[in-house]
C-alpha cells in the first residue's frame, strides 16, 4: 500500500493505489500536449529550454555524421562526463536519455521494497512497474510546499527514488536531507535532471562519493534541447554502473549523442549553461510575479519557492482553462497525471519575458472565459 501524507482538505485526494498506477497515466508527458496540434501552439508543456540546441552544437553533431559508419565509441564522452564532475570514468555511464537509465535500474536491481516519492517524474515508478516491481509511493504534502520530511521513507525501502529539483513541483531539496536517506543496503537514486538549471547548481551530489548506495541520472535534453538525440547518463558506484551496464544494449547511445555529450562538457559549454541558468531563474521570478497579478481574478497559488525551468500552480477549473488556452495559442502540462496531484493543477515551461506577458493575458481570458 502507498505511503502518504495526510492530505490538503481542500486538496482533492490521490486515488487510493490498488497495485497498479492507481488511476494516473504514468506514460503521459508534456509531450503530449502539443503532438498533432492542428495549429501552432506556443509551447509551455515541455521543459526543454527555448531556442535550443544552440548552432554550435548543431554544427559539432552535425560533424559528427562523417563517422557514422562506424560502431559508436563512448570512451571520449564517458572520460568528459568524469572530468566534468571530478570523477573516476568507473563511476559513470552513458545512456539514451536520463529515461533509459530508470528501466537499467528496474532491470538490475533485485529491489524488495521500492519507493517512488511524489510528486515528481512518473516513468521511474512506470518502469519499475514494467519490470514487475511493486511500488510504494511516498506523497509529499502541499501543506509543506511539497518538501521531503526527515522520517517521510520507510526505513526498510531498499530503493529510493527522488527528484532534485522535482518535476513537476519545482522544488529543491537541502542535499543534506536527500543524501540522509541513503543507508546501508539501500539504493538512493536522485534524478538531477534539471539540476543545470539551478544556478551554481547548488543542492546537487553529482559529485559526492561518501554518500553509500548514491545513484545520480543527469540528462543533456533539457538546457541543450536534445530531447531527440537521447542522451543522459548515471553517476553511481562502479559495481553498480558495471550491473546497469550488463542490461544495456550493445551501443545504445549513438555518435552524434556522444558528440553531444562530450561538447556539453567542455569549459566554454558549461560557462554557457550558467548563463542560461540564470537567465531562467530571472524569467522564472518573472512568470511568478505576473501570475500573482491574477489573484484579483481567481486563486492563482504558485508552488514555491520554485527553482526548476517550470512552475506547478493551482487554480480551480484547471481542466477547462487548458482546454481554453489551447484555442489561446498556447499548451500547458496537466498536473492530473502526477501522484500526489489533483485536476487543479497546472505545469508551466519558464519562457522568456515576452511570451510569459503574452500568456499572462491569455490565461486571464482563459479563466474569465470558463467562469462565465
Amino acid at each position: 500500500m502507498p505511503m502518504s501524507a495526510e492530505p490538503s482538505p481542500d486538496l482533492p485526494a490521490a486515488p487510493p493505489d490498488e497495485g497498479g498506477s492507481a488511476g494516473f497515466d504514468l506514460r503521459h508527458h508534456g509531450d503530449a500536449e502539443v503532438r498533432g496540434a492542428d495549429a501552432a501552439l506556443t509551447d509551455l508543456a515541455v521543459n526543454v529550454r527555448a531556442g535550443t540546441p544552440p548552432d554550435w552544437l548543431k554544427s559539432h553533431i552535425a560533424a559528427s555524421l562523417d563517422g557514422l559508419a562506424a560502431y559508436p565509441d563512448g570512451r571520449a564522452a564517458r572520460e568528459a562526463v568524469a572530468a566534468r564532475h571530478g570523477l573516476p570514468v568507473g563511476r559513470v555511464l552513458l545512456t539514451a536519455g536520463a529515461a533509459e537509465a530508470f528501466v537499467l535500474l528496474a532491470r538490475a536491481l533485485s529491489a524488495r521494497r521500492p519507493v517512488v516519492v511524489h510528486p515528481q517524474f512518473t516513468e521511474p515508478e512506470a518502469a519499475l512497474r514494467d519490470a514487475g516491481h511493486t511500488v510504494a509511493r511516498v506523497v509529499l504534502d502541499e501543506r509543506d510546499g511539497f518538501r521531503l520530511a526527515p522520517d517521510a521513507v520507510p526505513e526498510d525501502a531498499d530503493l529510493v527514488v527522488i527528484g532534485n529539483p522535482t518535476n513537476p513541483t519545482s522544488v529543491l531539496h537541502p542535499a543534506d536531507a536527500v543524501a540522509g536517506l541513503a543507508r546501508t543496503g539501500r539504493t538512493l537514486v536522485v534524478d538531477e535532471a534539471f539540476m543545470d538549471a539551478v544556478p551554481g547548481e547548488s543542492e546537487s551530489l553529482a559529485a559526492r562519493t561518501d554518500v553509500p548506495g548514491l545513484v545520480v541520472l543527469r540528462s543533456l535534453t533539457k538546457t541543450w534541447g536534445l530531447a531527440g538525440l537521447r542522451i543522459g547518463y548515471v553517476l553511481a558506484e562502479p559495481d553498480t554502473v558495471t550491473a546497469l551496464e550488463r542490461v544495456q544494449p550493445l551501443w545504445p547511445v549513438s555518435s552524434p549523442a556522444l558528440a553531444a555529450a562530450e561538447a556539453c562538457c567542455t569549459p566554454s559549454a558549461l560557462a554557457e549553461a550558467a548563463r542560461a541558468a540564470d537567465r531562467t531563474a530571472a524569467d522564472r521570478a518573472h512568470l511568478a510575479d505576473r501570475l500573482a497579478e491574477l489573484a484579483e481574478l481567481a486563486e492563482v497559488r504558485v508552488c514555491g519557492p520554485a527553482a526548476g525551468p517550470f512552475l506547478l500552480i493551482r487554480v480551480v477549473g484547471a481542466a477547462a482553462i487548458r482546454t481554453r488556452l489551447r484555442e489561446l495559442g498556447f499548451a500547458v502540462r496537466r498536473g492530473d497525471t502526477f501522484p500526489g496531484l489533483g485536476p487543479e493543477w497546472l505545469r508551466l515551461a519558464v519562457r522568456d519575458r515576452a511570451t510569459t506577458d503574452r500568456f499572462v493575458i491569455a490565461l486571464a481570458k482563459a479563466i474569465a472565459d470558463t467562469a462565465a
